[in-house]
């Protein structure tokens, strides 16, 4: 999306500028007056050259230390708690620099503080590190130098990646004992296949006797395997970038996110997990006096996942085309019956923030109830596929012994 850079005045008279992204100057002139902001100039953001402009990874190392989402996360405490105390932005700054224990956080704020000595705003000075700050964490930014607010909005956007971060170590949790598993069973066919196969058809080929059909098999994929490996891992690799740049496309990415959310067992966490943040993230934009309209345009922005963001899309140009929230929510096919009431309660009465919050909890606690039978529904599955693994190899390997043994007492 595009980036303006704006220069306006406030209510009171006080000068602002900064930039803000927008389809077009029109939209951003409309994002300004519903701020309360009075824009007096408006045009296209400069594109800095390579050399002025921060690399790709502006403020984060690719070697040694990186900014990370803890980084952010106390970065963003801790400024609220100074602002709170009636520290100056700029002392603030300064003294989260020099308390850094990472590098690559402190040559960051150096950066932030170097723009701001400059005359631009904490949210444009931000913006200068794509990397570290998210698009809705900067929106949040600037609505909050926009409304005077900043220190509410700093402790609403620790709150909410806060949220954010319980959720990922949450999924981490439920997804290591199936990890665990996976792995201890693709190392014991690694050694089955490379080892003691081949150990077992040399003891076959000494009987000089016809053997089944399933251990010819398992011995063709064991001698497959041990001499074209390097080709299998090859294609592995292969297949592996060729996914990765199918997905890096805008319709491979829609395709997979879409994908996702129909995987058995996982599919309905994920799903729940994707609303529960675009619930959170909108409860918060609303509650910060974002606008309606520039609310559902950010928010899609922050949803990890495209099929959800398109939706979400959807449901802004539905707003857009006058239809309620209720009507355009329906019209994406993504909330529950529940929900759908829910926001239906909250239109009626003013209070769609408040409700958009009790979705997102409600969302949360069936995510951490579902993470916490993830174990117990995914066990009976790998014990089946174990089963079946032990079962075809016992049969393949030990079947020739039994006819072997038969030949023996009938002679």
């Amino acid at each position: 999306m595009p980036a303006f850079a704006y220069r306006g005045r406030k209510a009171g008279g006080d000068l602002v500028q900064g930039v803000l992204e927008g389809n077009t100057a029109t939209a951003v002139a409309d994002a300004l007056f519903g701020t309360g902001v009075t824009p007096l100039e408006i045009r296209p953001a400069p594109t800095t050259s390579a050399s002025s402009r921060p690399s790709a990874g502006a403020g984060i190392e690719w070697f040694g230390d990186k900014v990370g989402h803890v980084d952010i996360l106390l970065f963003t405490r801790q400024l609220y708690t100074l602002l709170k105390a009636g520290v100056p932005i700029m002392r603030a700054l300064a003294g989260l620099q020099d308390s850094s224990q990472n590098g690559a956080m402190k040559k960051l704020l150096g950066e932030v503080r170097q723009s701001l000595e400059s005359g631009h705003e904490l949210s444009a000075s931000l913006s200068r590190h794509p990397k570290a700050f998210s698009s809705f964490y900067l929106a949040m930014v600037r609505i909050g130098e926009m409304t005077g607010r900043l220190e509410e909005i700093f402790l609403r956007l620790f709150d909410h990646m806060e949220f954010e971060r319980f959720m990922r170590e949450q999924v981490k949790a439920a997804l290591r004992y199936p990890s665990f598993v996976i792995a201890a069973m693709a190392v014991a066919l690694f050694v089955v296949n490379v080892w003691v196969i081949p150990t077992f058809a040399k003891v076959f080929q000494g009987f000089n006797a016809e053997l089944p059909a399933l251990t010819r098999l398992l011995i063709g994929f064991s001698e497959f395997s041990v001499a074209w490996w390097h080709v299998i891992l090859g294609a592995a690799a292969l297949a592996a970038l060729a996914f990765r740049a199918w997905i890096g496309t805008p319709a491979g990415r829609h395709a997979w996110d879409k994908l996702k959310l129909r995987i058995p067992i996982a599919g309905k966490i994920v799903r729940k997990a994707t609303l529960a943040r675009f619930a959170r993230s909108f409860a918060l934009a609303l509650r910060s006096g974002v606008p309606l309209m520039q609310a559902l345009n950010t928010v899609g922005q922050t949803v990890d996942n495209a099929f959800v963001a398109d939706k979400v899309e959807q449901m802004r140009n539905g707003v857009e085309r006058g239809e309620s929230i209720l009507r355009a929510a329906i019209g994406t096919g993504v909330f529950t019956p529940v929900v759908l009431q829910m926001i239906a309660v909250g239109e009626e009465s003013g209070t769609i923030d408040e409700m958009m919050e009790e979705i997102a909890g409600m969302y949360q606690s069936e995510v951490e109830y579902e993470l916490k039978t993830l174990s117990q529904q995914i066990e009976p599955i790998l014990i089946v596929l174990l089963g079946i693994l032990v079962l075809v190899l016992a049969l393949g390997i030990f079947l020739p012994v039994w006819d072997l043994g038969k030949v023996a007492i009938k002679k």
